[in-house]
């Protein structure tokens, strides 16, 4: 469940003779390589079959046609132990990164089908679900914990709670960092999903400090107010809160997981929008409420750094995550004032919905005070990355080619994939060029390139040799394109920024 991040328990009896309780069981099946033949069973399903004497293979057999990657099917009675059986389709089984796709489709094909096996067991009100690892454990507990996840806080008709938990005991280690990792999206998903008169910006702030508190006893945490804020010289932020009866607050994490506590730390930087109505230059009302997720940058990174403690990950993290609301009022910020920056650069707000990079800015420059290894800055920021990409990738824009590697292997293992975007001086140009200040907050070309425009804006607040800055506009929400997420807020891509925390944790190389 959503708030279950440790205590994970397995199931590693024997199949036939311990006694357990009742639950559903989901089996694995691979594709022939070629194609006639009969399909393949995971080790786990030979156990099974064997186990009822050969009956699993004869039903498959004569109950349909061979089953492709990602359908199920449904065998009832078969184990006293497992009332409900659920076989599902993984594809051929020697399947691996794909050049085309920039993932791995055998862990990506597991993690669709386990969700949908998973979710099979739900309908039936099983209350516990034994899961075969398939051949990767992690992305086995990853389908399950993400596919069975739906944001039902406020419904009084919930769907059943499933339990998954691992079928045997091989890969115990692989299923609780698979969980882990599943939750801490979870955790993200949740934060971006919930109404934001629920999630203002001191409840973001409290709900992160809660679980963080449960995951890892050595995380400090500063829940920085507006007098502090204002005292940080923030003019750019404060510009954006002034508009909302919410007061701003300043979230600032820090983890200390390496052995030498001096160690440069990852700082992860999250735009922190808890509602983007777009101010006086207010969006128009069709969809405006999922704006509630405009603080997207701020629950993936937030999550992230729960997980990366949870894990116990050897190094030092510090995440940064200003929040506020952005809406229209007397005070608020109109299109041509003039801000100040904490690095002193003027800004002229020619459009008040382009307030995330504002928040971005004074965060960035406060980013530069920690000898930073790296800093990575996630947003929900243009709808031009949207327009760009879809939901496929994230965009990343970087000015360190070690950087963009490690994001980029770390999202071929999650299958929450990224890509490399421009940050050109042709795009720097076109917000230097400015009537009134140092710097405006739109590109002059209006609507071209306004995702390439927006990084090279936050550029002129970076001094530091490796940064990167993600885009995840685009994948802010998922309709069915990920198969092992419900339709609603994504949480992406939190796996990839643990993953690529993960990496960075291995990497000896100084930044």
């Amino acid at each position: 469940s959503f708030n279950r991040l440790k205590g994970i328990t397995w199931s590693a009896h024997k199949l036939c003779g311990e006694d357990f309780h009742q639950s559903g069981l989901v089996l694995g099946i691979y594709a022939n390589e070629k194609e006639e033949g009969p399909p393949q069973f995971t080790d786990a399903g030979d156990a099974f079959d064997r186990c009822v004497s050969g009956k699993l293979r004869e039903l498959l057999s004569i109950s349909g046609p061979l089953l492709k990657k990602g359908k199920t099917r449904i065998f009832h009675g078969l184990h006293q132990d497992f009332p409900s059986v659920v076989v599902v389709g993984l594809g051929k089984k020697s399947i691996g990164v794909s050049d085309q796709e920039n993932w791995d489709e055998g862990k990506e094909n597991i993690r669709a089908a386990v969700s949908v096996g998973c979710r099979q067991v739900q309908d039936l009100e099983i209350p516990c679900v034994e899961v075969d690892p398939c051949g990767d454990a992690q992305a086995a507990a990853e389908g399950a914990i993400l596919g069975l996840y739906e944001y039902d806080e406020f419904k009084k008709r919930k769907k059943p709670v499933v339990t998954p938990q691992l079928h045997g005991s091989d890969g115990k280690e692989a299923w609780q960092k698979g969980t882990i990792y599943g939750e801490g999206q979870n955790l993200a998903r949740h934060l971006m999903e919930a109404p934001a008169n629920y999630i203002t910006p001191i409840k973001f702030a409290e709900l992160v400090e809660q679980k963080l508190k449960a995951a890892h006893s050595g995380v400090k945490i500063h829940i920085r107010s507006k007098s502090w804020i204002e005292e940080q010289q923030m003019g750019a932020f404060l510009s954006v809160a002034k508009g909302s009866e919410e007061p701003p607050v300043f979230l600032e994490i820090h983890y200390s997981g390496s052995a030498n506590t001096n160690d440069p730390p990852l700082v992860l930087v999250g735009k922190g929008v808890t509602f983007d109505s777009g101010g006086i230059s207010l969006k128009p009302s069709s969809g405006m409420d999922a704006m509630r997720a405009d603080m997207g940058g701020a629950a993936t990174v937030c999550s992230a750094i729960v997980t990366a403690a949870t894990l116990n990950l050897p190094l030092n993290i510090i995440v940064l995550a200003p929040l506020c609301e952005n809406m229209p009022s007397g005070r608020a910020n109109k299109p041509g004032d003039v801000v100040r920056a904490k690095n002193g650069k003027t800004i002229q707000v020619d459009n008040t919905d382009a307030e995330g990079r504002l928040l971005l800015a004074d965060a960035l420059c406060y980013a530069h005070n920690f000898n930073a290894r790296a800093i990575v800055n996630a947003a929900t920021l243009t709808g031009a990355m949207d327009i760009a990409l879809g939901s496929a990738a994230t965009g990343v824009f970087t000015n360190s080619s070690w950087l963009w590697t490690h994001l980029y292997e770390a999202s071929i293992l999650t299958g929450d994939r990224v890509w490399r975007m421009p940050l050109f001086e042709h795009y720097t140009k076109q917000v230097t060029d400015c009537p009134l200040a140092d710097l405006s907050n739109v590109g002059k070309y209006s609507r071209a390139g306004g995702a390439c425009t927006a990084a090279a804006f936050l550029k002129e607040f970076v001094t530091i040799s490796h940064w990167a800055h993600l885009d995840i506009a685009g994948v802010m929400s998922n309709k069915d394109e990920v198969p092992y997420l419900r339709k609603g807020m994504a949480g992406r891509p939190t796996r990839t920024l643990v993953e690529f925390a993960t990496r960075l944790s291995q990497d000896n190389q100084s930044a």
